[in-house]
């Protein structure tokens, strides 16, 4: 509190003097016996005083004419009013036009008095310090606003200076792969198309978590059954189950939700590619329901490897790489960040929890169908 300067304001010196004496151990005191000259001394200190402690009843300009005319010069500083006279119209007209923080009587009582200038500086240094903090939020929200425009500049930038050639590529491709190729050449082509499909799945899945997270993907809602959505599952799962010789079981109490079907297939689809990518060779892969009040509780469990319950956020964060990660030597990719930001639009969120030492549950909540 020493850096604090306080401003004592009353046509009797004597008083002026006193107050001094009370308040010069933790503050600077300036020192005015007029309201002009209190005036004068604001605007030869802008932004330096704390608190300004003035006397109500003064010849030519009162203490709430000088409060009020003192807002201009120093707006964020504190104001107290001392009044020797029960003149509640003055004081009314302090609170009004002054701005005070609080009025107290004359004679004044130290203790009190001290306290009151101490809560005063409280005051002026949270009005200091909120200001800073949306000084802060300013800048935080024009860094989002700058982000933003980021992200949709890069989604084009993928779109079309990523998409673009990798598509020529393709093309290309297919027709050399129409040509007469040795076996090295095949070799060499079916390393190319393998590394171009997995660019292509890269770049769309990128081009689907920015649309997700820039809120740009329009929902359709409509009544889904869940066993139909695991049924519909694109052939590639299907193939990496049955090469894995992983069977799907149903387990459903309720088998309707109500969402968009592209969000519905895309979130079943990448939640269980991870669990069959994850989940041991000849095991089950359970899907699981329950009728939880306006939603249903969605429950996808795979036997094999757990989840490090102690890295949960970063098993949905973009291209984390962790080799300890669920015992694996690659990362998590984009399926369980995608499934987050779908989930995102619902109010829902994945869960992950470990059963019996050897299975692995992701968990989450989607709407249920109107009744």
């Amino acid at each position: 509190m020493m850096n604090h300067t306080i401003l004592c304001v009353d046509d009797e010196i004597d008083n002026v003097e006193a107050l001094e004496r009370l308040f010069r151990k933790k503050y600077k005191v300036l020192k005015a016996t007029s309201g002009a000259q209190a005036l004068t001394i604001l605007d030869q200190n802008p932004g330096v005083i704390s608190v300004i402690l003035t006397d109500q009843r003064m010849p030519l300009m009162t203490g709430a004419e000088m409060l009020e005319q003192s807002i201009q010069s120093a707006p964020k500083a504190s104001r107290l009013l001392l009044t020797g006279y029960t003149d509640l119209e003055s004081v009314i007209e302090a609170v009004n036009k002054g701005q005070i923080h609080r009025y107290l009587t004359k004679p004044w009582d130290p203790v009190d008095l001290q306290q009151t200038v101490d809560q005063a500086v409280e005051k002026f240094e949270l009005g200091q310090i909120l200001e800073r903090k949306n000084h802060e939020l300013e800048l935080a929200l024009s860094e989002l606003k700058t982000l933003d425009q980021a992200k949709t500049q890069f989604m084009l930038l993928i779109n079309h200076e990523l998409k673009t050639p990798l598509t020529t590529m393709l093309s290309f491709l297919e027709l050399l792969k129409e040509s007469s190729l040795t076996e090295e050449q095949n070799h060499f082509v079916g390393r190319i198309e393998k590394s171009s499909d997995r660019l292509r799945l890269l770049i769309e899945d990128v081009l689907l978590l920015m649309r997700c997270e820039t809120n740009q993907i329009r929902t359709h809602n409509q009544d889904l059954r869940i066993a139909q959505l695991v049924q519909d599952i694109p052939e590639t799962l299907q193939s990496q189950l049955q090469k894995k010789q992983q069977k799907v079981s149903l387990q459903l109490e309720f088998d309707s939700i109500h969402m968009d079907r592209f969000f519905a297939q895309e979130l079943f689809k990448r939640i269980l590619h991870n669990a069959s990518k994850f989940g041991s060779e000849n095991s089950l892969i359970d899907v699981r329901s329950k009728l939880r009040l306006d939603c249903v509780q969605i429950e996808i469990l795979n036997r094999g490897s757990q989840f490090d319950l102690k890295k949960t956020a970063q098993l949905i964060n973009p291209f984390y790489l962790d080799e300890s990660m669920m015992h694996h030597s690659v990362g998590t990719g984009l399926g369980l960040s995608i499934s987050q930001s779908l989930l995102k639009k619902y109010n829902s969120a994945l869960e992950f929890d470990n059963v019996n030492g050897t299975e692995a549950v992701v968990r989450f909540i989607l709407p249920r169908p109107n009744p």
